[in-house]
């Protein structure tokens, strides 16, 4: 009785192996590999991964206001949350490719050895987010003389934005 359980623990131990291993996955964020399990539903090309390894991975986590990352939030817009976010057998499960997209962040996989590779957002090309100095740029006022941003270096200004997404 004891030698089949000790087989059947050894078959079933084995099984979860090969299963994690036909699931391991590589995702290169920021410069940095990290080893992850993706989704076993084969059938999507998208890359769906645990909430716990998005934080691992690429240090975003899902909050009520979006998808943040230190001070910086992308939401997720309500009419496509499915196809960011599911949950199944009480895993919750993020599609890191689809929020690329939203993003406008450029990937590369190799669906042959499991490796995902996310490069940077556009708006980290030019150095503003990092250093958190808006870019210059000019708009008329009422009267339609000019007024650049640069003009109130040093000064204290409310800028207010909007958007329609």
């Amino acid at each position: 009785m004891i030698r089949h359980l000790f087989i059947a623990a050894i078959l079933t131990a084995g099984a979860v192996l090969v299963w994690a291993h036909q699931n391991s996955r590589v995702i290169i964020y920021d410069g940095v590999a990290t080893e992850i399990i993706s989704a076993p539903d084969g059938s999507s090309k998208d890359l769906w991964i645990t909430t716990k390894d998005l934080a691992r991975a690429t240090r975003f986590e899902i909050k009520p206001q979006g998808v943040c990352r230190d001070q910086l939030c992308f939401p997720l817009p309500k009419s496509r949350k499915s196809e960011f976010v599911s949950k199944r057998a009480g895993t919750t499960w993020f599609n890191l490719t689809e929020f690329a997209r939203l993003i406008k962040q450029t990937f590369a996989s190799d669906e042959k050895n499991g490796i995902w590779y996310f490069g940077s957002r556009p708006e980290e090309e030019n150095g503003f987010l990092a250093s958190l100095e808006a870019p210059n740029f000019s708009l008329p006022d009422l009267n339609g003389k000019m007024h650049s941003l640069s003009d109130f270096r040093g000064k204290k200004v409310l800028l207010v934005t909007w958007a329609s997404w």
